[in-house]
């Protein structure tokens, strides 16, 4: 599963936000998104295809959340490289609203479940600037996603035909970079004062997965010192996920999106 999953299943990491003054630069940042799960897990060889679960909604996993990220990029002529990485740990305890069925087992309305979504991302970038001047820069980039996400439900379940649930928990891991294709903008407007804009894209169909990525940021950064910027942007992150493989078969659909503030040091 993993192999051909690496091909096709990611969550994209934090956007570089690179600056024209130096050719070094380091960022933290505060994302605030707004998260949206869907899934979707059925055990392989069964007629029980799953239930498609809404993580925030059927199990109370939180909506908002924050999330710290680390970004480093450098600039060797009209090369660009970045990497950045942050991750995603939430869990949440309900009692359902109806019956739900996870890889093979079904929980059944009123029992109440713990259940949790945890990833980790990096995302590596490699570009060229086709325009380069002191206040544009433009180019193209390809990358990867290397994501680790893991998800999971526990509690009282019914297997099959037996009729007395007991305790029951079922998760799936996947480890999966995802190459992309992308542009990126950063355009000096004053002195101070500096825009950039990112969009990564993949569309792609690999034996027994289909996957789709939008990873789409804009912001505009403030140098209060000669080395030392602040930054505000906006973001968003769609992607989703079939699998149909002897394993195990279903779908995962993650948004993202929403402000982020940042801190950013450049030399």
């Amino acid at each position: 599963m993993v192999g051909a999953a690496c091909m096709v299943f990611g969550l994209p990491a934090t956007v570089s936000a690179q600056t024209l003054d130096n050719n070094y630069w380091l960022s933290v940042m505060a994302f605030f998104p707004r998260v949206d799960t869907d899934v979707r897990v059925a055990a392989a060889k069964q007629a029980d295809i799953g239930t498609a679960i809404d993580f925030e909604n059927d199990l109370a996993l939180d909506k908002d959340e924050i999330l710290p990220s680390l970004t480093a990029g450098a600039r060797f002529g009209r090369a660009i490289v970045g990497a950045d990485f942050y991750k995603l740990n939430r869990k949440g305890t309900v009692n359902l609203a109806r019956d739900i069925s996870f890889d093979g087992v079904v929980y059944p309305a009123n029992v109440q479940v713990r259940s949790g979504v945890d990833s980790q991302i990096y995302r590596f970038t490699v570009g060229y600037a086709f325009v380069q001047t002191p206040s544009v820069e433009l180019g193209a980039a390809v990358g990867a996603h290397v994501t680790r996400f893991a998800m999971s439900i526990a509690g009282n379940a019914r297997v099959g035909n037996q009729g007395t649930p007991d305790m029951q928990e079922r998760r799936r891991d996947v480890l999966a970079p995802l190459p992309t294709l992308g542009a990126f903008v950063t355009w000096k407007i004053a002195p101070r004062v500096e825009l950039n804009g990112r969009f990564d894209w993949l569309s792609l169909k690999i034996d027994d997965y289909n996957g789709r990525l939008l990873n789409t940021q804009v912001g505009v950064n403030y140098a209060v010192a000669e080395n030392l910027a602040l930054g505000v942007a906006y973001r968003y992150v769609d992607y989703r996920l079939g699998i149909d493989k002897p394993v195990w078969n279903g779908q995962v659909r993650y948004k993202l999106y929403g402000p982020a503030l940042l801190l950013q040091a450049s030399f």
